[in-house]
């Protein structure tokens, strides 16, 4: 992945210290954005690769929870990118200096934090320091290919405050993300996280760029409120007060594919969207970090294989990542099954996922049993 025109002036922080809670038993052993997903990565590297692929200088990880494992990982896969350097915060000296987690592969553990407006003021040394006068906040947890170049372009172009990516889905999910009102010149009017009754189409894809000087004025005056004055969230406190104070707040509108995984049942539909043809995101463009074949959409199956099935074996819509096994006679139709996992001969698994290492002994129809 080549820079196309590069983000002079940028720093990246990528958000990535949530606990992953709705996701169920898919993280009760590793961080959400370690999840894997579509038999060739991790949910992480698509953030990661986006801004690889954009030409960004510096990456900050915000990350908390089981992030000795995140550190690893980034470590082994990201960092040998010469034109983006990974910051991993307070640790980057740690790291740095000892070459990496060294013998105990484990970081020291720091204070809780209530927010991902918290996340920034916890790191604000690292993505304040000097060198740029813009900031791209990611999440970890988001699957997209995108250039950010022509978003930065139109945010200084605009002079705005803050540009956030939005795009436009069925009236009846916006009760899920975060809702925009734009005006006809995509100035943002209101930011309403999950609406009880929406009242626009467009939604905010939690990626977005901020003139640091005015991000770090919002942050100070909701600070100065006490802990419990705020929400300490990004989308619920520090959007809102721009746009309610009259601060230039614009929309980027994003055409292409992007998709929050927060749910089980998101995380099912989404891998299975991704069969669609024309492929939404075509498989030879996807990140490769999970070991093991590269995926392959075989038509004959209308599937994403990481690995072949035995013949004998029904798949049918499904992903099947790398390492997977699928015993003879077994059926698997529109599910997805991850690294390690078996279906043993015979088992049918059906609008469902079979867990990384688990070993699937009697059918499972549904997801019911995988909710958190």
């Amino acid at each position: 992945m080549s820079p196309a025109t590069g983000l002079p002036g940028v720093r990246g922080a990528l958000l990535a210290g949530g606990l992953g809670q709705r996701m169920g038993p898919l993280t009760a052993d590793v961080c959400k954005p370690l999840v894997p997903y579509a038999a060739a990565c991790r949910l992480v590297d698509f953030s990661v690769a986006n801004a690889v692929r954009s030409g960004l200088g510096e990456l900050v990880l915000l990350s908390l929870h089981r992030e000795s494992d995140l550190v690893d990982h980034l470590l082994r896969h990201w960092d040998h990118h010469p034109g983006t350097r990974l910051h991993f915060g307070p640790h980057d000296a740690l790291l740095r200096s000892g070459g990496g987690l060294g013998p105990a592969g484990r970081l020291p553990a720091r204070p809780a934090e209530r927010g991902t407006a918290d996340a920034l003021l916890a790191n604000a040394e690292y993505l304040f320091a000097p060198g740029a006068s813009d900031l791209l906040v990611q999440h970890a947890d988001h699957v997209y290919l995108f250039d950010y170049a022509p978003m930065l372009a139109a945010h200084r172009e605009s002079g705005a405050d803050c540009t956030i990516g939005v795009q436009r889905v069925e009236r009846r999910y916006v009760r899920l993300f975060g809702m925009v009102e734009a005006d006809e010149r995509w100035r943002v009017r209101a930011l309403v996280e999950k609406p009880e009754h929406p009242t626009s189409d467009l939604v905010f894809t939690a990626f977005c760029l901020f003139r640091i000087e005015a991000l770090r004025e919002v942050l100070d005056a909701l600070a100065g409120r006490g802990a419990d004055g705020w929400q300490h969230d990004i989308s619920r406190d520090v959007l809102p007060e721009m746009i309610a104070a009259g601060r230039p707040v614009t929309a980027f509108p994003v055409a292409d594919y992007w998709a929050d995984i927060g749910t089980v049942e998101r995380y099912h539909s989404e891998q299975l969207r991704l069969l669609r043809r024309p492929h939404p995101l075509p498989p030879a463009l996807l990140p490769r970090t999970l070991s093991g074949a590269a995926p392959r959409y075989a038509p004959e199956a209308d599937s994403l294989l990481g690995t072949q099935p035995p013949a004998g074996a029904t798949v049918r819509g499904s992903v099947l990542h790398p390492g997977a096994r699928v015993g003879p006679g077994a059926r698997v139709e529109r599910s997805v099954v991850l690294p390690g996992a078996t279906v043993a001969a015979g088992v049918s698994v059906r609008d469902s996922v079979v867990l990384a290492g688990e070993r699937l002994t009697a059918d499972r129809h549904g997801l019911a049993s995988l909710k958190g």
